[in-house]
């Protein structure tokens, strides 16, 4: 059974996919490039399914399964590949997803991300949380930043992952990785555990429950640089389910201890390019004097127009700003901007130039400019 699946991943590779979906009575289905397509005809039957899942899985992880219906794990095909894979139930029988995670930690600048997002993995202390739908590439975002801190700083990184996805190799730092279920029982008692083994950096895999939230925020508050993911879309969306996590009494108290440890909230989501693959078109709220206010006195609708207005300073940016970047870099097409806008119709008027800051128009005159440049010089 097991070499079936490995049958099934390799094709998943040979294509450059992402996601395996196995559905019991259903053809199963690979993720490439956000679509999902059929692999040929291959039906998989439960008893295949739940077959490949005995092959694989420990007999307490297959008790944990049947008892649980849901289990996270780790498979690793090869030296060269790793997939972090989900079985469930649901109405047809048993079904498992199991995505790819890259062996090979691109850097901040092979990803083409931000150059803030740099300044972010420099912190000394505070919170940095990256956000997003699964499969917005969080988990490769968090990997590049920790992978930077790895080779430039002499640090001591606790991670705890559920379950491990990128594995890190000890280079200026000391790198603890801890996977929930084999390493600890849960996010918060590893969090609070953590805190006790001399971290410099700690990585929390997501924020899932009020306990962990707490935790973090005070090793944030106690001079640690904590990193955490949220599935929440932008900023204010995240600084809201975060206050809101807490009862009623206790907000106002995590308010202001947001509003000052809250260093910078990264949100990704991921949009075609003309060459057929993804880009990450990101948000970055970057923590500012105004920021800290606007979060402590509960005026996060202001968030927004602040973010917009720190581009040039601070290097913040909205979801808009990141299309309109990756449109100028003659990465997408128009017509994926405005599939993609906050507002496709103020969107389609900053396209045409109206609405748009001086500053911007002349931001984006010059990329114009440097592409036509650069044919040329090549043309000649």
């Amino acid at each position: 059974m097991e070499k079936r699946l490995q049958f099934y991943l390799k094709n998943l590779i040979h294509n450059g996919g992402s996601d395996l979906h196995l559905k019991s009575g259903s053809i199963i289905r690979l993720r490439v490039n956000g679509d999902l397509l059929k692999l040929a005809d291959r039906v998989i039957s439960h008893d295949e399914l739940d077959g490949i899942a005995r092959a694989i899985l420990t007999d307490k992880q297959y008790r944990e399964l049947t008892t649980n219906k849901e289990l996270d794990c780790t498979y690793v095909l090869d030296k060269d590949n790793r997939f972090r894979v989900n079985f469930f139930y649901q109405l047809n029988g048993l079904s498992a997803v199991l995505r790819i995670i890259p062996v090979k930690i691109l850097t901040i600048e092979q990803l083409q991300l931000p150059p803030v997002i740099s300044e972010l993995a420099d912190l000394h202390r505070g919170l940095v949380l990256v956000t997003g739908v699964t499969g917005s590439g969080k988990s490769t975002t968090l990997a590049s930043m920790i992978d930077r801190i790895n080779r430039s700083k002499k640090k001591h990184i606790i991670t705890v992952e559920d379950p491990i996805e990128f594995v890190h190799e000890d280079r200026e730092a000391l790198i603890s990785q801890r996977g929930i279920g084999q390493d600890s029982h849960s996010f918060s008692n590893a969090l609070r555990a953590a805190l006790r083994e001399d971290p410099d950096i700690i990585l929390v895999g997501e924020m899932r429950d009020l306990e962990t939230i707490e935790i973090a925020l005070h090793a944030a508050n106690t001079g640690h640089l904590v990193f955490s993911t949220l599935h929440t879309l932008d900023a204010k969306e995240t600084i809201n389910r975060v206050i809101g996590m807490f009862p009623q009494a206790e907000q106002n108290r995590i308010r202001m201890t947001l509003a000052s440890v809250l260093e910078g909230v990264v949100s990704q989501r991921l949009v075609k390019t003309i060459d057929g693959k993804r880009a990450a078109a990101i948000e970055i709220m970057k923590r500012t004097a105004r920021v800290a206010e606007l979060i402590a006195e509960n005026r996060d609708y202001e968030l927004l127009d602040t973010i917009e207005e720190g581009k040039e300073i601070y290097g913040s940016q909205s979801f808009d700003q990141a299309l309109l970047d990756l449109y100028y870099q003659n990465r997408i097409t128009e017509e994926t901007v405005l599939e993609n806008a906050t507002n496709p119709s103020d969107m389609r008027l900053k396209l045409q130039g109206i609405g748009m800051s001086e500053g911007s128009k002349d931001s984006n005159r010059e990329k114009i400019k440097d592409d036509v440049f650069d044919l040329k010089e090549s043309d000649d």
